[in-house]
């Protein structure tokens, strides 16, 4: 049992009128009434609150949540009173949020039930566990509050940010993935490999109309021909310490896996096959290329378990991975970062013996960071030096650019949140220039 504030306020001016009756000795008998009605209506609180366990609070959520996305908690709060009541509901969120603000306080009617919404955003992968759900009822005369605790102890896994699966899902059936810079590549009659009949609609070539088909229908039919053939994709995911920066609350690597997440999603639905390698040291995780419907499924629980270590990765262990498991040519989007020319250099022998054998797209990421403290107006000579520098780390990272096209390896050059939209546009570039092959 909790006392609230409005017995408070009454005691207090029951003292008050008691302090008083000493030079008023008719308010005394009238402060004694009234201390004696506060003790009646404390009582009547306490039975009507205490005569049953009419509160019940339950929590639903997934039991996997999206890293990086707003995801959905819900708390039904059900009142089996024959009166309203004002509750306070706080839910113990898993302690990694670092949030003291999941407190609601509400009225509900009798019989009534609500349910309270709040999204959680969590920024790394694992295991989260969700604790007790406290609520303190008082009823309409509000003096005291009877704690209920449910007692609903759950853990729920963050997965690699599979929200975006879908969401680039949706805007592929709605034609407007290009809203996210994403263009769509499928042509219609310009390759060998039929796919289907469809009718002609204005901007379709000529070339492609079926007028066999056409005549049996009695309306223009056109060919539609798959624009690729099925290629071996490898999202290839450097873990080391150069991908423990942190971009809004996420590291790079996270920003690696989601983005690897949706391209193979994206990559099997173009029938490409898909498969997936992480490396340190050594290479530690590796899933061969196929279209099996359980591959997305595999990919995702391979990511969720990868972590980040201290040391520097081994492109060489990489090589020799890729050699001894990897037979066919294949596109590999090798997802690392280069801080400088010579961090680059290290290991340019091996990406360049790595494109030797198949198709390189190496993504590497920009400093935001610097970038917005090289727009910063400087104020004396010291912000001056320290722009010329940020300048100059800026237009190292984009000569990296061209020293890898130099030795002919693909690359990309992009910003942690612009990284999804970006790998699949040189991606679906690279399909749709049938440079795979």
């Amino acid at each position: 049992m909790f006392l609230t504030l409005r017995f408070y306020i009454a005691m207090g001016i029951i003292i008050v009128m008691f302090s008083l009756s000493y030079s008023l000795p008719w308010l005394f008998k009238i402060s004694w009434f009234t201390l004696l009605a506060l003790i009646g209506f404390i009582l009547i609180d306490f039975v009507s609150l205490y005569y049953k366990k009419a509160i019940k609070a339950q929590r639903k959520c997934n039991n996997r949540f999206s890293n990086g996305d707003e995801n959905k908690v819900v708390i039904e709060i059900e009142n089996k009173y024959i009166f309203p009541v004002s509750i306070e509901v706080i839910d113990e969120i898993p302690v990694v949020f670092q949030r003291r603000d999941v407190l609601f306080k509400i009225k509900i009617k009798k019989a009534e039930t609500k349910d309270l919404v709040y999204h959680l955003k969590p920024f790394k992968r694992g295991a989260y566990q969700f604790d007790v759900i406290h609520a303190y009822t008082s009823s309409p005369i509000g003096l005291i509050q009877r704690g209920y605790h449910f007692k609903q102890i759950e853990t729920v896994k963050v997965y690699p940010s599979y929200k975006q699966l879908h969401q680039y899902e949706l805007m592929a059936i709605n034609n407007k993935i290009t809203d996210q810079g994403i263009k769509r590549i499928r042509k219609i009659g310009n390759n060998t490999d039929f796919e289907h009949i469809k009718e002609y609609v204005k901007g379709d070539e000529y070339r492609s109309m079926n007028w066999k088909a056409s005549a049996r229908r009695g309306q223009l039919m056109v060919n539609v021909y798959q624009d690729e053939r099925s290629q071996s994709i490898f999202n290839v995911i450097d873990k080391g310490r150069v991908m423990q920066q942190a971009f809004e609350k996420m590291t790079l690597l996270d920003y690696a896996i989601n983005a690897s997440l949706v391209l193979s999603y994206i990559a099997m639905n173009k029938d490409d096959k898909v498969g997936l390698i992480t490396f340190d040291k050594e290479v530690n995780t590796f899933l061969p290329a196929t279209k099996k419907k359980t591959q997305m499924q595999e990919i995702q629980e391979r990511l969720y378990n990868e972590k980040n270590t201290f040391g520097e990765s081994d492109f060489s262990n990489l090589c020799i991975g890729v050699n001894r498991l990897v037979n066919k040519r294949s596109l590999f989007i090798l997802y690392t970062n280069f801080i400088n020319l010579s961090s680059l250099q290290r290991q340019l022998p091996y990406i360049i013996q790595l494109a030797q054998h198949h198709r390189v797209l190496v993504v590497f990421f920009e400093d935001n960071e610097m970038i917005d403290q090289s727009k910063e107006t400087p104020t004396n000579v010291q912000g001056y030096y320290t722009q010329a520098m940020l300048y100059k780390g800026i237009q190292e990272k984009h000569s990296l650019v061209t020293h890898l096209k130099n030795h002919g390896v693909l690359t990309l050059l992009t910003s942690p949140d612009k990284l999804t939209a970006d790998v699949i546009n040189k991606y679906l570039d690279i399909k749709q220039r049938n440079m795979l092959t």
